[in-house]
């Protein structure tokens, strides 16, 4: 299974999407920074799932219905860090879908992510992401859980991966930056924690229109 991961940087790239879709065949797709009211029904051969609505920008996920049955779908409001609070860019920062592998008659949760900004500290995204965790496993007990999206965490992942071992999950980092900003700040803010996967690679694609670069994640069922 492969799932493409990718922050628009407010909608900017938007216009890469059919292109990438076609060129990478992801199954799922997951968006960040998207304006949900731009958004199509469909990308190639994925549908959306869903959208969030409690922003213009804001997340969605499309997914291959040919492979997989969509049972369920859940919008995820987080802590707000201070820039939240102020400028309200974001309420639901995880939308996560409950999905059922058609062949191999298993399902699944599958989400994007988009954590808090960097004006947060890593202490608000950590604790973000356990939240983001622990939520979406409510959409099914002891499924598979792979959540992808923009973590926003720039340094000291050792801490961060240490708390999802923690949780019970596991960090997986893609195979290059997949943020720049004027070709001076990069860094690995894009990338994977899952359970019940085996994540094969997760392979960083050119940069486009967006300041983060997409990932493409590979994984199968452990």
């Amino acid at each position: 299974m492969k799932v493409l991961s990718y922050n628009l940087q407010k909608h900017r790239a938007a216009g890469e999407l059919a292109a990438l879709v076609s060129a990478h065949d992801p199954d799922i797709l997951c968006l960040q920074e998207c304006d949900v009211a731009d958004l199509p029904e469909a990308i190639g051969d994925l549908t959306i799932a869903d959208a969030t609505q409690g922003n213009r920008l804001g997340l969605a996920m499309f997914y291959r219905a040919s492979e997989f049955h969509l049972q369920e779908v859940k919008t995820i409001e987080l802590k707000k860090s201070l820039h939240d609070r102020i400028a309200k860019p974001a309420h639901e920062r995880v939308l996560g879908a409950r999905l059922r592998d058609i062949d191999a008659g298993r399902e699944f949760i599958a989400a994007s992510f988009h954590a808090a900004p960097l004006t947060a500290l890593n202490s608000l995204r950590r604790h973000q992401i356990r939240a983001a965790l622990t939520e979406l496993a409510t959409l099914g007990e002891e499924l598979p859980q792979l959540m992808v999206g923009d973590y926003n965490y720039p340094v000291f992942k050792e801490n961060l991966g240490q708390t999802i071992r923690e949780h019970g999950y596991a960090l997986t980092l893609s195979d290059d930056h997949t943020y720049t900003r004027y070709r001076v700040f990069r860094g690995h803010y894009d990338f994977a924690t899952s359970v019940g996967f085996e994540i094969q690679r997760v392979t960083t694609l050119p940069q486009g229109m967006s300041d983060h670069r997409p990932i493409l994640v590979t994984t199968r069922f452990d």
